[in-house]
């Protein structure tokens, strides 16, 4: 009996067990697939007929993006190594995205190589001889011959003046490049292209030739390029795309009639064997939804992109009163999107902006990428300009007062906002526009833009057109070798002309006293601007530039290494505890009672005159330390720092980087100085920080003793006599002799095209000049109307440049 009761009890529990296990089974099933990754692979040697498995691949990304809208959960495709060559951008919808727990990431399969190029390879093409080394070959099928790449090598449309990597602007320019003797050399100019500098040197304009009028002038379109249009640069301009120009190796010209490439080969170079490709495509990748139905959740990771054409002269629109206008689109474009990211890719040999994030998009990010040899912008947040409350759109604009909509804030949420630019390498920008930046912000709120290294740029590493909105945190960034086409700008540079600004200046501070627009300032600019744990070096323009109207920046603990600090116009900007080695903190044109605060900085130059209309009213600018008495005493002069101090400032060890203060300097910190990390500037990722350059770091001129003369201007350019040992050893030259470049400035005269800080002037005008004596004589007694000789020593070496005439018209001065 007991056993008959144990086998009915056995029975029953392992019913009860069955039943337990068999829930748990389909609770554990019901899981799985509610979170369900579903892999899917692509090849180049694959198949769209194959089922998409690894031994499988489908061929097209597009077949496997079809393939993943089917899916639930989490989709990756993994792309096999190989070069994918686009017809057509890769379009991704909100259909992509149907929910909000669905996510798609297209990455690189292991570490294998894989590339998304917007170019074809041009193919058996039978080279046959033309002239004087020049080559031809017929094209099959019609082509976009915007670029050409060889053997992975751009090559240059034959220009004048020809190429030259040692110049400054456009690989060389010249003021007879539309000469009239030239241009009637040229037999049929229609299809080229006149690239020329602003007349300020802010940015630049690009045309297109059509033809030639009756005289034999030359018609053009374009020039939509630059939101200040005072007109072309006389002399900084050059040509390109005309077949008469075709003349040197490495260029060439296409007849778009005769369907005939022409090419100059490079010395050596075997153009039957050569790899000769043409980019077909403005975008590789678009994302496209909007605010009501954005794209969610899709990661680009691990991919390099490649091969866009040039877009400069596409429809470009104004960055609101900026002084820049843009493109919007790029080679990864994104709009209306959520949580998109972009991951660990390689961005290159891209003929207009690398990455643009349109309108709304909401936690998006770019992080752990290289971008270089950029045609434009690397990274651009621009919002939609009709979310802007009474906006305009050109410096001499403006909405009358009684027009002006007094409402804070945007009107709708169509712009970028809680994004993210981190840990990327950027330099070697701005190949074929000179406008443009390695992140742009505009009409934007609240981006972080974080240990990226940013350098080789024409303009500046990080700008920001303007205040609407603010909230962004720009740190510890490493930025440098900025504004090297272009003049009057800074490493950071901003704009401020929001609602409240206006371009009269009587009437902008009338307006302001009056209390119409004082309510205004901060409407547009909500949220303060974090600038912190940068280093900053410009040795063309100023280190941080806040130019016109910019208002409410909290900029504190950054590494200022050449250029110093401006500040113009604008209210509620605090400036603490930075360091502007060698250089000082410069003040534009400041309204009434501005409410700016600059106290416990390091400052180790006199400041700068103030510039037109400077009132120090309801500003705080005190409790700062000077490293010499002569810089203290020319603030006091101008009723500023009354309780600041003269201090010997001892750096830990400014020749690795490291310029926080030692304990050998206590009363530094007295004043409430705090030392800042200087390790954690630029790329975070062991890959790119193997990638990565640093700037060079400047010998620290602090006056003493054993200084003679003091710091004088020329053409606003800061030069000294050479004479203390610490000079010597900085330039490397043999014996204290010559005028020292202290700085070169940011905006006027064009000797800055000539010197650096750092050089050594050694001659003039065929005068030896060993002390600054010798070089005011050698100034005067020089025909300044004729192109002159200068001696420099730069770089261990004395080299002899040829300054164009007309650049130097004074003589030296004080400050």
């Amino acid at each position: 009996m007991y056993l008959c009761i144990f086998k009915t009890y056995y029975q029953y529990t392992m019913r009860i067990k069955r039943i337990i296990l068999g829930t748990l089974s389909v609770c554990c099933f019901l899981a799985f697939t509610a979170n369900a990754q579903t892999y899917l692979y692509v090849s180049p040697k694959g198949n769209d007929a194959g089922n998409g498995n690894i031994q499988s691949p489908y061929r097209t990304i597009a077949k496997a993006q079809a393939e993943a809208r089917k899916a639930s959960g989490e989709v990756v495709i993994f792309l096999r190594e190989g070069v994918y060559r686009l017809s057509a951008p890769l379009v991704f919808t909100p259909e992509d995205s149907k929910s909000q727990d669905k996510s798609l990431t297209i990455r690189a399969y292991s570490d294998e190589k894989v590339v998304l190029s917007g170019g074809v390879t041009l193919d058996k093409l039978q080279w046959q001889p033309y002239k004087k080394g020049i080559l031809k070959a017929k094209l099959n099928g019609i082509p976009v011959m915007d670029m050409l790449l060889v053997n992975g090598e751009i090559r240059h449309q034959a220009r004048y003046p020809n190429y030259d990597a040692s110049a400054i602007r456009f690989n060389g320019t010249s003021a007879d490049a539309t000469a009239p003797e030239r241009v009637k050399t040229w037999k049929n100019p229609a299809g080229g292209y006149l690239h020329a500098m602003h007349s300020s040197d802010w940015g630049d304009f690009h045309y297109r030739i059509t033809g030639k009028d009756k005289k034999g002038a030359l018609d053009m379109e374009g020039g939509w390029q630059n939101n200040r249009q005072y007109g072309l640069h006389k002399a900084n301009r050059m040509v390109e795309n005309i077949f008469e120009e075709l003349d040197t190796p490495c260029e060439w010209f296409y007849n778009a009639a005769e369907a005939m490439l022409y090419y100059y080969p490079k010395e050596g170079e075997n153009v039957a064997t050569a790899v000769f490709e043409s980019p077909q495509l403005k975008h590789l990748i678009e994302i496209r939804g909007n605010e009501a139905n954005p794209v969610r959740n899709i990661t680009f990771e691990g991919i390099d992109l490649t091969q866009t054409v040039r877009t400069f002269m596409e429809k470009y629109e104004p960055l609101l009163r900026s002084d820049w206008t843009v493109y919007r689109g790029a080679a990864v474009l994104v709009e209306g999107a959520e949580n998109c990211f972009v991951k660990n890719c390689n961005l290159y040999d891209l003929g207009g902006n690398a990455v643009f994030f349109s309108k709304y998009n909401r936690h998006c990010e770019v992080s752990g990428s290289h971008f270089t040899r950029i045609g434009a912008s690397a990274v651009c947040f621009v919002g939609n300009p009709d979310a802007v409350r009474s906006p305009s759109f050109e410096y001499h604009q403006f909405v009358p007062v009684e027009q002006l909509d007094m409402t804070p804030g945007p009107k709708t949420n169509d712009y970028p906002a809680y994004c993210r630019v981190f840990d990327n390498l950027i330099h070697q920008i701005g190949r074929y526009e000179k406008q443009i930046t390695g992140v742009e912000l505009s009409m934007c709120r609240a981006i972080t833009i974080s240990h990226n290294s940013i350098y080789d740029t024409p303009r500046a590493g990080i700008n920001i057109s303007e205040g609407t909105w603010g909230g962004h945190i720009i740190e510890f960034n490493d930025v440098f070798n900025t504004v090297k086409e272009t003049g009057d700008h800074g490493s950071f540079n901003s704009w401020g002309r929001d609602r409240f600004w206006h371009p009269n200046r009587h009437l902008f501070d009338s307006l302001l006293n009056d209390g119409a627009l004082k309510d205004l300032v901060l409407a547009d600019a909500m949220e303060t601007v974090e600038i912190r744990n940068n280093r900053f070096r410009c040795d063309r323009g100023w280190d941080i530039d806040l130019d016109d109207g910019s208002t409410n920046y909290h900029i504190y603990n950054n590494l200022c290494l050449n250029g110093g600090l401006k500040l113009r116009e604008g209210f509620y900007r605090v400036v603490e505890n930075n360091i502007l080695i060698n250089n000082t903190f410069y003040r534009h044109v400041w309204p009434r009672n501005n409410a700016t605060v600059f106290t416990r900085n390091i400052v180790m130059q006199p400041y700068e005159r103030p510039h037109g209309g400077y009132d120090t009213q309801g500003t705080l600018i005190d409790h700062n330390i000077f490293t010499d008495s002569i810089t203290y005493q020319t603030a006091r002069k101008y009723g500023t720092d009354e309780r600041s101090i003269v201090s010997k400032v001892r750096f830990t060890d400014p020749a690795s980087g490291d310029f926080r203060i030692s304990d050998r300097s206590p009363e530094v910190f007295r004043m409430g100085f705090q030392n800042f990390d200087m390790s954690q500037f630029g790329v975070a990722s062991i890959r790119l920080k193997a990638l990565a350059e640093t700037p060079r770091m400047p010998e620290v001129l602090i006056a003493s003793d054993e200084a003679k003369s003091e710091v004088l201007m020329w053409e606003n350019v800061q030069i000294k006599n050479l004479e203390t040992p610490g000079e010597r050893s900085a330039t490397g030259m043999d014996s204290e002799r010559g005028v020292y470049v202290v700085s070169v400035g940011a905006h006027g005269n064009e000797l800055r095209d000539y010197l650096k800080s750092g050089d050594v002037i050694l001659g003039f005008a065929g005068k030896q000049v060993n002390t600054l004596d010798d070089l005011q004589k050698a100034i005067a007694g020089a025909d300044l109307n004729k192109p002159q000789p200068i001696v420099i020593f730069r770089d261990q070496k004395s080299q002899t440049v040829t300054i164009r005439a007309g650049i130097v018209r004074s003589n030296i001065r004080k400050e």
